[in-house]
């Protein structure tokens, strides 16, 4: 017997009896060398091929072959063909110098069996599997006859679901059969809805309160309003104890029913069984293949929860969500859980809530129930958990890039993909540096969800991290322009304004912001930054700590340390060693959140309290094995640190040298606190300034000083004028020298005159003056 196989990989698969790539089903065009060599690396992942082994597997008989060109050729024909590129790979990794490496998951279908063409024929059986195979064509083509037809929807095309019109009396089934609609069609790669957020915004528009039911009326006014395709108005009724569920398809343009179903359920505790049913029936209908319905068709009790009172609260929760937002949604999600602990998405949705507040651990709790529930979501709520888990979780910015990318590439229209679009804009490209990546993926998810307000934030931070504020500002504009607006909005533009010096615009934004029921706090947060940055100190502590104040009353005790680890390591950079090490375990009081324990650390280490700071990063290192920013970020720095202070300056250089992540990239400390940008080019400047490396220091300074959109207000933007004059005078260069002292003096015009860099800086400043 010779066993044959089928690869499985993302959306394709590779069939090795046929020689055929396909997606969705749909068999994709690829040549016979490149069609070997994807099948080559595949059957070896995730193992290195090297070329030579592919030489010897394909072109060993061609001895007139230019090889290296044919390979690398036939490698980006791969590449074409599966959407791939070398520089972000999905699919195929190239190892210089050595080969291929396949580095997606693949999963092996069960292997059929052939018959060996060496054994003896058996005839009546041979005719048997003849005459069965002619049955089975006649089926075949009878079912292609059926499902071919001229498609009803395109995939460009986009969906509006009505409210259920529930005339059976029971409340349980209001809402609750809307959102189990959209769960079952969002599994669907062909179709697209309209996201939640857009279809609150345009009822908001349409002068609607957020808990107006969509009528059909309603809905039909939304399709027009988002240029969509078509609306989709279900219906369910009682017939004894029996329950019909009707959906019908109506074209937005002509009012042509484009479907119309219907299917039965003979009690209550059917209905989500039948609700299953008549979504995949509506996909084959309207013009999606029948591989995909089968391979993305988890029934809907599967994917969220057999209790309709759970999926009930769920349903109001998902809706608030979209509406009003996550601190009002958040009873919900957790009275969803209640009702069922094991409701998975329940518990991401948490997760999530959580993250986007600033509470970590909590985050990492729910996110983590819902990782251990995931066999009872559908394929592309996986995705969801899959990142959330390794964003909010185990800190694997790596992992979570890959989960996101393939994710993007599986259910490339589907509503919910916006999310993965928004992590990838506002996490993974990030943390990595990949500005102009997170640029085009926040343009994608605006394109989803145009209404979904802080994708306009992401795209906005990520031009500023480019120094690109102008088209920063416009991305905030065209929110506003569609009358979006949201507290981060405020700094966002404040932000800008600092680095455009238009302190008049900084006024006015934080002035818009103070009273705000949330955001102010961490207005208050930025203010105190920019206080510090200019060295007035005194009045960037009681802006922290009127933030740190309001954040522990709304029982945010995460985001409270986080402000009050800001303030202490402002004053370790400043040189008030005791009130850094007094802040720095007044914060640890509040948390232990990684952000919080590593900017502890380090205020710590560089007030000389070594003892301390290598106990944190010890539990920084013990709690968080797999955390990208803390193997190759925050443990790097803090150990430098710690040899700074045994004076082993070149060990401290050594630490800081680049790694997989690139020091140009933005920390998760400085998502929701606003510390930790460029520190290893700070740290690195002042150890070669203490090893007496002037020319390298002086060129450290100035890697900081040639990003202010990543540096923006933090103390360090300031300081580095400084330390640039030291590096300049410890390399000889006293003119060059003078001019950055007197740029820093510049910005500490109206400075706290006690501060003890303050201090040092007038009497080195004053010296080279006087020997000039």
């Amino acid at each position: 017997m010779v066993e044959m196989k089928c690869h499985r990989f993302g959306p394709f698969d590779l069939d090795a009896e046929a020689g055929e790539l396909r997606k969705f089903g749909i068999r994709i065009k690829i040549q016979r060398q490149p069609f070997q060599i994807l099948l080559t690396l595949v059957k070896k992942a995730p193992l290195l091929v090297s070329r030579e082994d592919l030489r010897q597997a394909i072109w060993a008989s061609d001895t007139y072959v230019d090889f290296d060109h044919s390979l690398n050729a036939a490698v980006n024909k791969v590449r074409q063909a599966l959407g791939d590129a070398s520089d972000s790979p999905r699919y195929i990794e190239t190892v210089p110098g050595q080969g291929y490496r396949f580095v997606a998951p693949v999963e092996q279908p069960p292997a059929e069996k052939i018959e060996n063409a060496s054994a003896p024929i058996d005839w009546p059986k041979r005719r048997n599997a003849i005459l069965f195979a002619a049955a089975s064509a006649a089926i075949l083509i009878a079912v292609y006859l059926s499902f071919h037809r001229a498609p009803k929807l395109t995939d460009k095309d986009t969906i509006v679901l009505a409210d259920f019109v529930n005339t059976t009396g029971d409340p349980v089934f209001d809402g609750t059969l809307r959102r189990g609609l959209a769960i079952q069609l969002e599994q669907s790669p062909f179709l697209s809805l309209i996201p939640e957020e857009r279809v609150q915004r345009a009822l908001h528009l349409m002068g609607q309160p957020a808990d107006a039911r969509i009528t059909p009326e309603l809905a039909r006014e939304v399709c027009e309003r988002t240029s969509s395709a078509a609306v989709l108005e279900g219906t369910i009724s009682s017939l004894g104890s029996q329950y019909v569920l009707g959906l019908r398809a109506k074209s937005c343009r002509t009012g042509d029913i484009l479907d119309d179903e219907q299917v039965q359920a003979s009690k209550k505790e059917d209905v989500l069984r039948a609700l299953t049913q008549i979504a995949s029936k509506f996909r084959t209908r309207i013009g999606e293949s029948l591989i995909s319905v089968q391979r993305y068709d988890t029934p809907l009790a599967e994917a969220t929860t057999p209790s309709l009172e759970a999926l009930k609260t769920y349903s109001t929760a998902y809706r608030i969500l979209s509406s009003t937002g996550s601190t009002a949604a958040l009873p919900y999600f957790d009275r969803a859980i209640q009702i069922d602990p094991k409701f998975a998405m329940a518990h991401a949705f948490l997760g999530r809530i959580y993250a986007d507040v600033g509470d970590s651990v909590r985050s990492a709790r729910e996110t983590r129930s819902a990782r251990t529930l995931r066999d009872r979501v559908s394929e592309h709520e996986k995705f969801f958990i899959d990142a959330s888990y390794d964003l909010q979780v185990t800190g694997n910015f790596e992992k979570a890039q890959q989960t996101c990318e393939l994710w993007t590439q599986v259910f490339p229209r589907a509503a919910g993909t916006s999310t993965a679009h928004g992590f990838l804009t506002g996490f993974t490209y990030p943390v990595f540096a990949k500005y102009e990546k997170a640029v085009e993926e926040g343009k994608k998810w605006i394109d989803a969800d145009p209404d979904f307000a802080i994708a306009y934030v992401g795209l906005s931070y990520n031009y500023q991290s480019l120094d690109r504020f102008d088209e920063a500002a416009d991305s905030i504009k065209r929110a506003t322009d569609r009358k979006l607006e949201i507290p981060e909005f405020f700094v966002q533009r404040y932000d800008l304004a600092f680095l455009k010096g238009d302190r008049r615009e900084m006024e006015r934004q934080a002035a818009l912001a103070h009273g705000m029921p949330s955001g102010e706090d961490w207005t208050l947060d930025h203010e105190a930054y920019v206080a510090a940055y200019f060295g007035q100190l005194e009045k960037a502590r009681k802006l922290a700590r009127r933030a740190a104040d309001l954040a522990q009353k709304s029982s945010q005790l995460e985001r409270a340390a986080l402000y009050q680890t800001g303030e202490a390591l402002w004053e370790a950079f400043l040189g008030n060693v005791p009130e850094a090490k007094r802040g720095a375990r007044e914060a640890l009081k509040l948390s232990k959140a990684r952000d919080v324990e590593f900017g502890a650390a380090f205020a710590l280490a560089y007030s000389g309290d070594s003892p301390l700071a290598e106990t944190l990063a010890t539990d920084l290192e013990t709690r968080f094995p797999e955390d990208t920013a803390v193997r190759f970020t925050y443990l790097p720095e803090l150990r430098a640190l710690l040899a700074r202070n045994q004076h082993d300056f070149e060990k401290a250089i050594d630490l800081l040298q680049p790694g997989p992540v690139d020091e140009l990239g933005s920390p998760p400390s400085t998502f929701f606190a606003f510390f930790g940008g460029l520190y290893p080019a700070y740290l690195r400047g002042e150890a070669r300034l203490l090893a007496h490396q002037g020319v390298e220091g002086a060129a450290e300074f100035e890697k900081i000083l040639n990003h202010p959109g990543i540096v923006v207000s933090q103390p360090i933007g300031a300081l580095a004028h400084l330390q640039l004059a030291r590096a300049l005078q410890s390399s000889g260069d006293n003119a060059k020298a003078r001019s950055a002292y007197e740029a820093f003096l510049t910005l500490w015009k109206d400075a706290d005159h006690d501060i003890p860099i303050f201090i040092q800086a007038r009497g080195e400043y004053a010296k080279l003056y006087s020997g000039r």
